[in-house]
């Protein structure tokens, strides 16, 4: 893998309009704009927008409120524009697609119609929780490029990972990271069944574009972390630093969502809270 050694610093927020933002994600996001800034260097902002069923005009307009109002300045982006516009992933579906091809050419991908309730039901101890499960090779057999097994199905592209290969990132707060492949994780969507890129490749291809040096960003994205990395080898791109934060949690310990309303930014500042006060980190 080519690791990025760019001397400009490049980081990005890359917010999801499916909902407001929360005060975890401002937390997180506060970071990348502290790390960019002691660096001298740019801040993208990035409107991740893939989701058809849950992002909506109203949400990008809110985000770009609220985290102006919350105090982030960048410096490229969807309202200001840049030298790597569109900043906006459901403008920027070619690059997806070349970077699609270009895997499937490779022979890294298969097509698979498991849809994620066959893979839980596939596995005798499914892991818990929202990230990926472990997939368990249904489909492997379909070779790059083969036609889908049942006649009207719509397949996702799975990515094949090299199992029993250990994958090591050295983590800007957490310092060195391990995953073994086939075991932490396992052949993962890159193309969905709705013809839309799944978040592993549209990620990896935009923050190599963009130029990104370091990806600031949340502890439960490590896993997500080995798995970009297999793909900007196989795609071979230049690979960022990874800065993982810790995630915020509601008074019960629940990792913040979206669904905490109560905790979002434009509720924070209709109760009249201070942007600097809710910058302090809590403790």
């Amino acid at each position: 893998m080519r690791v990025s050694h760019g001397t400009t610093y490049r980081g990005r927020l890359a917010p999801s309009p499916t909902g407001l933002l929360h005060l975890g994600h401002a937390r997180t996001f506060w970071t990348a704009q502290t790390r960019a800034s002691e660096q001298g260097g740019a801040l993208v902002l990035r409107n991740e927008d893939l989701d058809r069923q849950r992002c909506k005009p109203e949400f990008v307009c809110a985000m770009l409120e609220d985290l102006r109002w919350f105090g982030f300045h960048w410096t490229e982006g969807p309202d200001v524009g840049g030298p790597h516009a569109p900043y906006t992933q459901s403008e920027r579906m070619s690059l997806y697609r070349a970077a699609f091809e270009q895997l499937r050419a490779g022979g890294s991908l298969f097509s698979c119609t498991c849809s994620r309730q066959d893979v839980l039901r596939a596995l005798q101890a499914p892991h818990q929780g929202e990230d990926e499960p472990v997939y368990p090779g249904t489909c492997r057999k379909h070779v790059s490029g083969c036609e889908p097994p049942a006649p009207n199905a719509k397949p996702s592209w799975r990515f094949r990972v090299p199992d029993g290969r250990t994958i090591h990132f050295e983590d800007g707060r957490l310092g060195p990271q391990t995953f073994l492949a086939g075991v932490d994780f396992g052949d993962f969507v890159v193309w969905r069944n709705d013809d839309l890129p799944a978040y592993q490749l549209a990620c990896v291809v935009d923050d190599a574009a963009m130029g990104i040096t370091e990806v600031v960003r949340g502890a439960d994205l490590l896993a997500s972390t080995a798995r970009q990395l297999l793909l900007y080898e196989a795609l071979g791109l230049p690979v960022p630093a990874f800065f993982h934060c810790p995630l915020m949690t509601d008074e019960r310990g629940v990792r913040l969502a979206k669904r905490h309303d109560a905790l979002s930014l434009r509720a924070l500042r209709e109760r009249g809270l201070s942007p600097a006060k809710l910058r302090e980190p809590p403790g």
